[in-house]
């Protein structure tokens, strides 16, 4: 493996009514109904794992074809993959990271999808270091190496968490590893530190039998990066060709949503159906722990998950485009449209 230095790895009103939304994104009057024969790929963030299982649990408890369509849901190598993967026709739906659905959409609008379910409100994003690591501040990273997989959400946002704490990205080298690798290569010390999101990469630690106390994480959002994160993201040729059936998807992804918070063991089990290699008990763990770090934003309680704070989504592009130098300012509704969404009393205020 070769290092490289970072540089720069990203040149880096929502009071419109929902209909509004739409027509910005080209969406004609005319609906097309869904069908049985509506099928669709999706790409997921990430290999399976338990906080997916919401996504399995909409297709086994019939929510899926209900709504008349046949999903099929593909593992992903990276949140931020996710995103030029339905913007080039790969897949029609991704759960992906919507900053980097703002960074293409602020370069490349015309091609860019449109977030209709965010999944995760609060920032993930981190570098992992050992527990008895030197590295306890950003300021720390000045010379030494990184670990991350190439998509990776964290390592696409890394330029502005470099911004944010004041420190030069040109003085941290990254090295590219397998996503299987990380945790390992962290642990024997082959990198200084790996770049993930917390839950991911503690419960990948945990599964090989390293304990919570052996980490030590710096968080982007400990350092004014209050940035939303996953979300279902549709193509804009979905959304104009049959709004119909992006509505229905979203629908029944809340409802896979709903049952997988009254049981959580059942959508782990779920998922273990697709990939019996998982560890239960870790990704039982895993999926709560996501539930409260990830999912559990304050503002769920008035607008409901799924949904989010105009004027933080706002902040969230504005803070985008200043720290990476983008060339556009993309509106919030050019980033999310809550035209998709059901109705305020069907999303979860309450997540546990």
């Amino acid at each position: 493996m070769q290092n490289r230095p970072i540089g720069v790895v990203l040149r880096s009103n929502f009071g419109r009514l929902a209909v509004a939304a739409v027509a910005m994104l080209g969406v004609t009057a005319m609906t097309v109904p869904a069908s049985a024969d509506t099928k669709l790929k999706m790409v997921l963030n990430w290999k399976y794992q338990g906080p997916q299982g919401m996504f399995f649990l909409a297709q086994d408890l019939g929510y899926l074809k209900a709504e008349g369509i046949d999903l099929t849901i593909d593992q992903g190598n990276g949140s931020g993959a996710a995103v030029p993967l339905v913007a080039n026709g790969t897949y029609d739906v991704g759960f992906g990271d919507i900053n980097a659905l703002i960074e293409l959409a602020a370069k490349k609008p015309d091609d860019a999808p449109v977030a209709v379910y965010v999944m995760f409100n609060q920032p993930p994003f981190t570098i992992a270091v050992k527990a008895d690591s030197p590295i306890k501040t950003p300021q720390d990273l000045a010379g030494k190496t990184l670990g991350s997989a190439a998509n990776d959400g964290a390592l696409k946002l890394l330029p502005a968490f470099c911004k944010a704490t004041r420190i030069d990205c040109t003085a941290v080298k990254i090295t590219n590893l397998q996503p299987n690798l990380r945790e390992q290569m962290l642990m024997q010390s082959q990198v200084d530190g790996v770049l993930g999101y917390v839950n991911t990469i503690r419960f990948s630690a945990r599964a090989m039998g390293v304990g919570d106390d052996k980490i030590r994480y710096i968080n982007f959002g400990d350092y004014g990066m209050d940035l939303y994160s996953n979300a279902i993201i549709v193509s804009k040729k979905l959304v104009k060709d049959n709004p119909e059936v992006v509505k229905g998807l979203v629908q029944a992804i809340n409802k896979g949503l709903v049952a997988a918070l009254k049981d959580p063991d059942g959508a782990v089990a779920a998922v273990a159906k697709r990939e019996p290699l998982i560890k239960i008990d870790v990704e039982r763990a895993r999926f709560d722990a996501t539930l409260r770090a990830e999912m559990n934003h304050p503002e769920i309680a008035k607008i409901g998950l799924g949904n989010v704070n105009p004027e933080r989504l706002k902040r969230a592009i504005d803070t985008m485009v200043s720290i990476n130098g983008l060339p556009r300012t993309p509106a919030v509704d050019e980033i999310f449209t809550p035209a998709f969404l059901p109705a305020a009393s069907e999303l979860p205020k309450k997540l546990f």
